[in-house]
């Protein structure tokens, strides 16, 4: 059996590999190709470009790299029109994927997309050119899939591989052991984002963040975990610009750890937000971009949250700050507040253990047997599925 799949960022890559893993009990045999990052290729995925090629942010940004997108979509394109797989598999990225999508279909290929484009906050119309290019959407929260069956788009929710990932138990000293951190000391996790313009456009506030509350409470100490030695190595840069002085140790590709250790996180808005709510702490989320992107997003993005956790909830469980008010002030201040009352802590936990439990669905199962039921193939039986 053949398979293509495609992945842009890390939080795909994470996907896809899950994906991958749980076709395999279903399929052994599969070939599986397109674009993947460490995490794909390590489960078997044959990567024909570099993943990063393909982490553009933003609405304005990736006009910069349009050239170079649409060559590779092209080649990419005819690469799957000429080695038919028995189904195509688009994970996230919709911008990009939609295109292949839609061509692959005409062409008699089935097509599953894997991760909803948030067309409920904007640019909703294009639930039409989805219903036109996917045989079938796997969405990874609950309130996506609603919106697909108002518009007669075959869906279907599968959950979040995180949430089968990460305990349904938060256990704190477990991961400041892992770590080497003191048990007894108030540590702050600063997670300012894995590409490189969220490094770029957060990464001097959420310092300044933290050295306003070390100035307020000298017995703080700060923890972060960076993607990747290059993304460590440029907010170490950051901090020996804005902070030098400040307690602060790093890691690398650890996140969870580092969430969980964690009293309170300061994290950017995202798949980080999601994983912070699993990990059961509570946050303060922020956001910032190029001033022509935020202008438009203005005008463009129709919702009443940003963060995930608020946005499942449908209610400000968390503070979240985004462009001009995502400054120190504001966020060192939503910290503090934080520290200041353990009651807040206590109850955001509770809440985020139910949330957790409802995004609990053996993701990665439910999405294989999904996109093996949009096949030709027979799928063969396997004790564990």
């Amino acid at each position: 059996m053949k398979i293509g799949i495609i992945a842009g960022e890390p939080s795909g890559d994470l996907l896809g590999a899950n994906l991958i893993h749980s076709l395999r009990k279903l399929q052994p045999n599969l070939t599986i190709s397109g674009v993947g990052g460490k995490q794909m290729i390590s489960a078997g995925c044959h990567s024909l470009f570099d993943m990063n090629q393909l982490s553009v942010m933003g609405l304005v940004e990736p006009l910069l790299h349009l050239p170079t997108l649409l060559k590779m979509r092209s080649t990419l394109t005819q690469y799957f029109l000429k080695n038919k797989p028995d189904v195509f598999i688009g994970i996230d990225l919709p911008d990009f994927n939609l295109g292949i999508e839609m061509k692959l279909r005409a062409a008699g290929i089935p097509i599953v997309h894997y991760v909803s484009p948030s067309v409920w906050a904007w640019r909703k119309k294009r639930i039409y050119k989805i219903a036109k290019a996917v045989d079938l959407m796997l969405t990874l929260l609950p309130f996506e899939a609603d919106f697909y069956q108002q518009h007669h788009v075959p869906v279907q929710f599968v959950g979040h591989p995180l949430a089968d990932h990460i305990p349904l138990v938060s256990d704190k000293l477990a991961a400041r052991q892992r770590l080497g951190l003191d048990a007894e000391v108030t540590y702050i996790a600063i997670l300012p984002g894995s590409r490189r313009n969220e490094i770029k456009y957060l990464a001097p506030t959420f310092i300044e963040t933290a050295k306003q509350c070390w100035q307020k409470n000298n017995n703080l100490q700060f923890i972060t975990s960076a993607i990747n030695q290059e993304r460590n190595q440029e907010f170490q840069q950051h901090c020996q610009q804005v902070a030098p002085n400040l307690p602060i140790h790093f890691f690398e590709n650890c996140s969870h750890d580092v969430m969980t250790a964690a009293d309170v996180v300061l994290v950017t808005s995202g798949t980080a937000t999601l994983e912070t709510m699993l990990c059961k702490r509570p946050m303060v989320v922020a956001y910032k971009m190029a001033s022509l992107t935020y202008q438009l997003a203005r005008y463009l993005v129709k919702i009443p949250f940003m963060s995930l956790p608020n946005l499942l909830a449908n209610q400000l469980l968390v503070p979240e700050f985004i462009q001009h008010a995502a400054n120190p002030e504001n966020l060192s201040a939503a910290i503090l507040d934080f520290l200041s009352h353990p009651e807040k802590i206590a109850t955001l936990e509770k809440t985020f253990t139910e949330m957790h439990q409802a995004l609990r669905c053996d993701a990665g199962r439910k999405a294989a047997k999904a996109v093996m039921s949009v096949t030709v193939i027979p799928q063969m039986t396997h004790p564990r599925i």
